[in-house]
């Protein structure tokens, strides 16, 4: 995927002059890093409950995609593009849910999340009542491990 290319990052993947103080994802990184580009990242929030579960995070501090240039539009939909397309290969789940709903933190983010018939909310929303209880763990489930879900998600953005 050319638009979307995994660049050397500082430390810090986004600049001071883009950190809203008051901001958690200018101040942290959001999960456990994947990806880090010059405009975007891409981490693995760690979930007991929902071990696939990735977010897409604009590394400047914007609410909307509509805020963007098209062209910066484009990179951060090819990029969650690019993380649902692999979790659908390597996890083959019931369905992919994709929001972006900042009500809690007004920074562009998007979340990707693998449900499976089976998880414990499914077919609520994640962030709804609970269906049952899973065991074993979500996590033992997965037809493929964690780090090389991660590794995939890498190399799809390279």
């Amino acid at each position: 995927m050319s638009s979307v290319r995994t660049t050397a990052a500082s430390s810090a993947c986004w600049s001071d002059a883009m950190a809203n103080a008051s901001c958690d994802l200018c101040l942290r990184e959001g999960g456990e890093p994947i990806v880090r580009q010059d405009k975007l990242r891409i981490v693995r929030v760690v979930d007991d409950a929902f071990p696939a579960f990735y977010r897409v995070i604009w590394n400047a501090h914007v609410a909307e995609l509509s805020e963007l240039a098209a062209i910066d539009r484009q990179c951060c939909l090819d990029a969650v593009v690019a993380v649902e397309r692999v979790l659908r290969e390597k996890l083959r789940p019931t369905k992919i849910n994709l929001a972006s709903l900042g009500n809690m933190v007004p920074h562009l983010h998007w979340h990707i999340i693998a449900r499976f018939d089976w998880d414990s909310h499914f077919p609520q929303p994640i962030w709804g009542t609970a269906q049952r209880v899973v065991a074993p763990s979500a996590r033992s489930r997965l037809p493929v491990a964690l780090d090389r879900l991660d590794a995939a998600v890498r190399a799809a953005l390279e």
